[in-house]
């Protein structure tokens, strides 16, 4: 009976044991699948709070970051977006969403590139039959002038230079060949012909500094550095009050080369301008016409083109009289000394007084000894001898050759003016027409060129600093 009991008791703790394990078995697997849940909806919240954020990324990056992107493209200074919750966002959606900025900015900047190079193929295309016109109505009206006397000729043939010089500019601008061969000419006569394209020209004043005035600039180079100059001076008188004088001082730099700066007394840039200024005249490789603004300002991204195309070079600075200071150096290299057999033109200022420069004008026995020649500027040589000009004469007229009067720009305008008086006055005797009404003709014809004088200087003054 005991044994029974004990038996039972054992069995009836064994029991117990088991129920209790049992339990806490159950107890365990039932925390573990609490535990489960609530991990799984956590992690269920989590990944909601991480597709939510995807979303509202890719949102942002469409709404804000590609656009931000683009507008960044052609304005560096604009601010670039970045990620709207940098902290909380997953790292591989981050890189992804870069990956598509990245894809979409290279696409658009591609895109604008092949539109700009169409664009720029058509102008080039425009620009050389309209240029090619210019040039045949200017050659018209060169037969005209000597024809006639009217003086809205001047005026037709100075206004089809200043079209011509907006197509030339707009030409190199697309890459295309300035369109005009000359051969090797005076710096002084380029910078001269450069003043004639711009409206405000009676405003320049030209300074001859140079110490060989035979200094030239070698052909392919000319009309180059020609269409540069017209360019800095547009600017320059564009943004200086009308009252108020250019100047222009040609001179040789210390080393090999030779410099023309262009000063003004405008409104001046500010430092921003002057720095994008400064990377425009570089010659950049990529620069946009969409770059440009609107309408362009494209003065000195032409010079900058040229700059890259012909290896002389241009800076701006704030200048002394208030507005900016251009400086346009031609290296040696592109610079030549034309032999004597070409002659000056009178138009040409004279060397200021202590520059140190010598004039063609100079009789045989002048003192040039105090004029140092520019002896590392390569000269060109003729390849025939050059004639004698006192063979078959008495030979006292080949020992005492006569001496060439000096004359000054105002003295050789009045020789011209008197020509041009005695032509008209011919023409006007052989007309059927009464002497009165020559007389007439003749005063209208002066009122004339006053009109277009003043004109003009009023022209084109709305260009924009380039």
């Amino acid at each position: 009976m005991i044994v029974v009991v004990i038996v039972v008791f054992v069995l009836a703790a064994g029991v117990g044991i088991w129920a209790a394990d049992q339990h806490r078995r159950d107890t365990a697997l039932l925390k573990a699948a609490e535990t489960r849940a609530t991990t799984s909806e956590v992690r269920a919240k989590n990944a909601e709070d991480q597709l939510q954020a995807a979303i509202g990324e890719i949102r942002h990056l469409a709404d804000e970051r590609i656009p931000a992107a683009v507008l960044a493209l052609n304005h560096p200074h604009a601010p670039i977006v970045g990620l709207l919750t940098p902290r909380e966002s997953d790292a591989g959606v981050a890189r992804a969403l870069r990956k598509v900025l990245e894809s979409a900015t290279e696409a658009v900047a591609g895109e604008r590139d092949r539109v700009d190079a169409a664009a720029r193929s058509a102008m080039r295309g425009a620009t050389a039959k309209v240029q090619s016109l210019l040039y045949q109505i200017q050659s018209l009206l060169q037969d005209l002038q000597h024809e006639n006397d009217d003086p809205r000729l001047l005026e037709l043939d100075f206004r089809n230079e200043l079209a011509l010089r907006r197509i030339q500019a707009t030409a190199v601008l697309c890459e295309a060949w300035p369109g005009l061969a000359r051969g090797d000419s005076q710096l002084a006569e380029i910078v001269l012909g450069a003043q004639s394209r711009v409206p405000g020209y009676s405003r320049i004043k030209v300074a001859n500094h140079l110490r060989e005035q035979r200094l030239a600039v070698v052909a392919r180079a000319v009309e180059p550095l020609a269409i540069a100059v017209a360019e800095l001076l547009a600017n320059a008188t564009a943004y200086s009050h009308p009252d108020t004088e250019v100047p222009v001082t040609v001179q040789q730099s210390g080393g090999r080369g030779a410099l023309v700066v262009i000063d003004d007394g405008g409104i001046g840039m500010e430092q921003d301008d002057l720095t994008r200024a400064r990377r425009l005249l570089a010659g950049p490789e990529g620069v946009l016409l969409t770059e440009l603004g609107n309408p362009p300002q494209a003065g000195f991204a032409v010079v900058g083109r040229l700059v890259r195309q012909y290896g002389f070079s241009c800076h701006v600075e704030s200048s002394p009289y208030g507005g900016v200071r251009a400086m346009l150096r031609i290296p040696a290299n592109l610079l030549t000394v034309i032999d004597d057999e070409h002659t000056l033109s009178v138009l040409v200022p004279g060397p200021v007084a202590g520059s140190g420069g010598g004039r063609a004008e100079d009789g045989p026995g002048a003192d040039t000894t105090r004029f140092p020649a520019v002896a590392s500027l390569p000269s060109r040589r003729r390849r025939a001898p050059r004639e004698n000009p006192a063979a078959g004469r008495p030979a006292a007229v080949a020992q005492a050759p006569a001496a060439v009067p000096v004359r000054s720009p105002e003295q050789s305008g009045a020789l011209w003016g008197a020509l041009q008086d005695g032509t008209r006055g011919g023409r006007d005797a052989a007309r059927p027409a009464p002497a009165e009404a020559g007389d007439s003709a003749g005063d209208s014809a002066g009122a004339g060129a006053g009109r277009a004088a003043v004109k003009a200087t009023s022209d084109d003054q709305g260009e924009h600093r380039s």
